[in-house]
């Protein structure tokens, strides 16, 4: 299959997840547009975790729907090839050898088109992708883990702490082609415990908090919502402004735009 290279919207409606007693979603409604990178935010317990998994049809929603362009998940998984995801730590069979890996996801996706390899250039993999996987460091581990992400062109990128591990160099690198990818139209979600990089990546944030929505929004109605002037500060005013068992009204919605004319520096 060839992905598809038209923009996606992702569309989250009404999303509820309940773990035994615990409601770890409760009726998220969000829309991640093209050419946008959203930061998904939130304490330890936030339900980021599940939201993704959901998203990536690894958790079934007990309530709400996901739709992805004109695809809702419902449990095939077709749409899954619209999706390209860089886990935070990559589990891959340690036997095989990174061109292995490419060739084993490209039967899974039956993938027929041309791979994206601009970052096994860029962040100069290609001779360690002849290795077996458990022969890399960690640090090239995770930039393998990135190239393949990134390789199908897939309408949505969902990005797991994409630069731990990285140095200085190659986060650069990969964050340079992150910000390529949003202007090629890509809707981009991102989680990170690294503020200060979100901040200078994202154009719009997410905060979750007890499993609801509490904030979405560009990075300057952040500013002017939490009167703070960054990141660190706007997440911990949030935090301070809605108690961990409050049960008040606070908003559980959010639409997130995308803003083509914002560029975060």
């Amino acid at each position: 299959m060839t992905v598809s290279a038209d923009p996606a919207t992702l569309e989250v409606r009404g999303l509820c997840k309940r773990f035994d007693s615990r409601q770890v979603l409760d009726t998220v409604d969000l829309d991640f547009q093209p050419g946008c990178i959203t930061a998904l935010l939130g304490p330890n317990g936030a339900g980021k975790t599940t939201l993704l998994k959901c998203v990536l049809g690894l958790v079934r929603p007990d309530e709400g729907t996901i739709r992805l362009g004109a695809q809702e998940v419902n449990g095939q998984g077709a749409y899954r090839e619209e999706i390209g995801y860089m886990p935070q730590l990559p589990r891959l069979p340690g036997n095989l050898t990174g061109w292995e890996m490419a060739s084993m996801l490209d039967d899974l996706r039956t993938f027929t088109g041309t791979p994206d390899e601009d970052l096994i250039d860029s962040l100069e993999v290609r001779e360690e992708m002849d290795k077996p996987f458990r022969l890399l460091s960690g640090g090239t581990r995770q930039k393998v883990n990135a190239a393949l992400a990134f390789r199908y062109g897939a309408p949505v990128m969902i990005l797991d702490e994409p630069t731990a591990g990285l140095d200085p160099l190659a986060a650069m690198t990969l964050k340079e082609k992150v910000r390529a990818e949003r202007e090629r139209g890509r809707t981009i979600l991102v989680t990170s415990h690294n503020l200060g990089e979100l901040e200078s990546l994202a154009d719009q944030v997410v905060f979750l908090l007890e499993g609801r929505v509490r904030f979405a929004g560009t990075l300057d109605s952040l500013w002017a919502d939490t009167s703070q002037t960054t990141l660190e500060g706007a997440i911990a005013e949030l935090m301070r402004r809605n108690g961990r068992r409050e049960a008040g009204a606070e908003s559980r919605t959010g639409t997130v735009e995308g803003t083509p004319s914002m560029e975060v520096a």
